[in-house]
């Protein structure tokens, strides 16, 4: 009776490792696996964006997102990458980046 309780008792830690050890990924911590950008801000907000955060399409996320974070509240809005003032935000960003 004792090594029937081991055994299951193994068994219960083995799926216990098996279930974190696949719950983890092979990227570094704080690299989203998805998408952030479920819905985007297409009105003019220019005045109020105190930081802007471009991220290239890669294997998690084909589509190039636009994260801008507002000055008062600190809140990330996700930006529609074809809304004309957006477009003019990114050239001045990559034209900065080229000086």
């Amino acid at each position: 009776m004792t090594s029937s309780k081991m055994t299951v008792g193994a068994l219960v830690v083995l799926l216990a490792l098996l279930t974190i050890s696949e719950g983890m990924s092979l990227t570094g911590p704080g690299q989203e696996l998805r998408c952030r950008c479920i819905q985007t801000e297409s009105r003019p907000i220019g005045r109020h964006i105190e930081r802007v955060e471009l991220i290239p399409g890669n294997s998690h996320c084909e589509e190039t997102e636009i994260i801008a974070t507002l000055k008062k509240t600190g809140q990330e809005v996700c930006l529609d990458p074809e809304a004309p003032w957006v477009k003019l935000v990114i050239e001045r960003i990559i034209s900065s980046r080229r000086r």
